[in-house]
């Protein structure tokens, strides 16, 4: 995944990467929307609440580990192992991340841009 300065200003780059199943492996947000002032802006707002659930959601989950980071204000990253056994909640938690995602990306296509990438078989 690309580094901070690769990240236009103005917008939110979200990029997500599923394994060769589909399972969420790894997330990325960075950027900040500039649809609003900050503290009020609600495009940011609602990347940051899907954000905050997604690690919420797997922190105390069996057979899920992650590694969440914000080393500063507008990026964060996950990067999620898991067993069998937990792949179908997370593939459930991941498919409703990446759809309330889509849909911020599709309402607010000048302010996040989201690219989803699926890891082939190797």
């Amino acid at each position: 995944m690309g580094a901070a300065a690769d990240i236009k200003s103005a917008m939110i780059q979200i990029e997500a990467e599923l394994d060769s199943s589909g399972v969420l492996v790894a997330y990325r947000a960075a950027g900040h929307a500039g649809a609003g002032p900050r503290g009020q802006d609600i495009v940011c707002a609602a990347v940051s609440v899907l954000s905050r659930s997604l690690v919420r959601a797997l922190q105390d989950k069996e057979g899920v580990n992650i590694q969440a980071d914000a080393p500063e204000r507008g990026v964060f990253s996950v990067a999620i192992n898991y067993s069998d056994h937990a792949r179908q909640f997370l593939r459930g938690t991941g498919t409703f991340l990446l759809e309330g995602l889509n849909s911020i990306a599709e309402e607010y296509p000048e302010f996040c841009n989201l690219t989803i990438v699926k890891k082939k078989l190797s």
